[in-house]
């Protein structure tokens, strides 16, 4: 990111302090050394690099982040926060972030994305684990770019049993809804 990369406007002094609160990471540590981008897989694809993000929350520029990119292309892989010689974890950061946008309104700029992870986080609730096929039956009904095409390989992996059918709930599901009840979904 350089100077030209970047309009600032709308700063937003108290945002790293919310950022750092809602996620528990300790966003200020950061020192932009990059480790984290460059180990990231997909930082190819992000309008702000995971270093950028940090450095963003940092100098208050909540607007250009809220509707960024990247905070809805992170995995959460986690490699991120195992390179940081700070120990900065920015997959909580980034899910503070994506949080946060969707309570302020924000457009969702990766649709298909934001639908395969509601349906991920639905799948979870519903069975207390992921059940790919109901998951991805749901993602087609969310996704207007759903690949529906696929859908002869899917048959395969249940044929083979790869994939269950059926789904199975686990014993402690509610464990599972009191998390979710707890962080409000």
């Amino acid at each position: 990111m350089n100077a030209s990369d970047l309009r600032i406007n709308n700063i937003d002094s108290s945002f790293a302090d919310l950022v750092q609160e809602r996620s528990g990471e300790n966003v200020r540590r950061c020192y932009y050394c990059q480790k984290c981008t460059v180990g990231c897989p997909t930082a190819y694809v992000m309008d702000y690099k995971p270093a950028q993000v940090l450095k963003l929350i940092q100098l208050g520029q909540k607007d250009i982040l809220l509707g960024s990119t990247a905070i809805w292309l992170c995995v959460g892989c986690e490699t991120c926060g195992t390179r940081c010689p700070n120990e900065i974890r920015l997959a909580p950061v980034i899910d503070t972030l994506k949080y946060m946008a969707l309570e302020e309104g924000y457009p969702v700029p990766e649709a298909a994305v934001y639908a395969l992870h509601r349906s991920f986080l639905d799948s979870i609730k519903l069975w207390g684990r992921v059940h790919e096929a109901t998951m991805l039956a749901e993602y087609t009904l969310r996704s207007p770019r759903a690949i529906l095409p696929d859908w002869r390989l899917g048959m395969q992996l249940i044929l083979k049993g790869k994939i269950s059918f059926m789904p199975e709930r686990i014993k402690r599901l509610g464990e599972v809804e009191a998390l979710y009840k707890r962080a409000g979904s």
